[in-house]
């Protein structure tokens, strides 16, 4: 999980598993691109914007999905490197 949160998310797939706005969830494609607030996901042939602190969000990562809070992302992405992580 620490490695996820620390590492690239460009190229991972994804899919919306839980938002507070219904269109989003069960949106699923590849990650194309990430700001501070928002992710790309490419998905059905186009790119779509989701902020990633009103989202859950689940990672394939090998063949396992990583359930992952958005909250825990936001910030840019080569700030996310120095972001200490506590353990739960």
């Amino acid at each position: 999980m620490k490695r996820l949160l620390r590492g690239e998310l460009i190229g991972l797939e994804v899919r919306v598993s839980d938002s507070t706005h219904p269109g989003w969830i069960g949106i699923q494609g590849r990650v194309v691109d990430e700001t501070r607030n928002m992710l790309f996901i490419e998905a059905e042939g186009k790119v779509k914007k989701i902020p990633k602190d009103t989202c859950q969000f689940e990672f394939r990562i090998n063949s396992r999905w990583l359930k992952v809070d958005g909250k825990l992302l936001v910030g840019r992405p080569e700030d996310r490197i120095k972001k200490k992580i506590r353990s739960r």
